[in-house]
């Protein structure tokens, strides 16, 4: 058997064999960045999900958490980790979409500093609260409209968007440092594509990396 992890409670309880297999997956579905697939090794994935679903952490499927959110697909973390890697790793990473923290963990485990928003302060606390325990130290969160973005951190190497604006926020690309990207999905509830975007010296290149499904990328703030 391999080795066992568990929650603060002491439940939910998944084999580090387990995680193995996911890993094995997205190798077969054409994740090839071995720095990515083991930032995702090291992450436990069933501590950021509800214990009644943690039997289903290692699944490639989106889950359900809290206030109508999701966890994302763990293909969609790893393609939208391994975009925001390559060609150069970035040392500073703004979130937009905290949601339960694991795309922040993920890449605190491979960027200098993670600054993630999220809208719905309750996520926001009990994520806050997750990297602490965790020992994630270099992730900072606030509650905020990710539409504005974090203006006094800014300017960031990458912007990683995930949840869905229906058109590209442009005023967001601002918070770019010269040679900057971004990666987000943008779309309506009905066709989403995924969208890698390269500041310039001559503007902005666009590359598409697929389809995808997020909840909508949505103003304001939920205290």
């Amino acid at each position: 058997m391999g080795k066992t992890h568990m929650n603060a409670q002491g439940i939910g309880m998944t084999s580090e064999r387990t995680r193995l297999r996911m890993i094995e997956r997205l190798r077969s579905k054409g994740v090839h960045d071995e720095r990515v697939l083991a930032a995702m090794q090291n992450i436990p994935r069933h501590l950021f999900i509800d214990e009644a679903l943690s039997h289903r952490a290692y699944e490639d499927t989106a889950l359900p958490i809290q206030f109508g959110q999701t966890i994302s697909q763990p293909l969609v973390v790893a393609q939208m980790t391994t975009a925001i890697i390559n060609p150069t790793v970035p040392k500073r990473v703004l979130e937009l979409g905290t949601g339960s923290g694991y795309q922040a963990a993920v890449l605190s485990q491979l960027v200098e500093s993670v600054f993630s928003i999220e809208r719905i302060d309750k996520l926001t606390r009990s994520s806050r609260r997750r990297f602490i325990r965790q020992g994630y130290s270099n992730i900072r969160c606030k509650t905020g409209d990710g539409f504005e973005g974090w203006p006094s951190e800014a300017p960031f190497d990458a912007i990683i968007c995930t949840a869905a604006p229906e058109e590209v926020p442009l005023d967001l690309l601002q918070q770019l440092t010269p040679e900057g990207k971004m990666v987000l999905p943008v779309g309506d509830d009905k066709q989403q594509k995924l969208i890698a975007i390269k500041k310039t010296a001559n503007g902005y290149a666009h590359e598409e990396l697929g389809d995808v499904i997020f909840v909508p990328l949505l103003e304001g703030v939920i205290r």
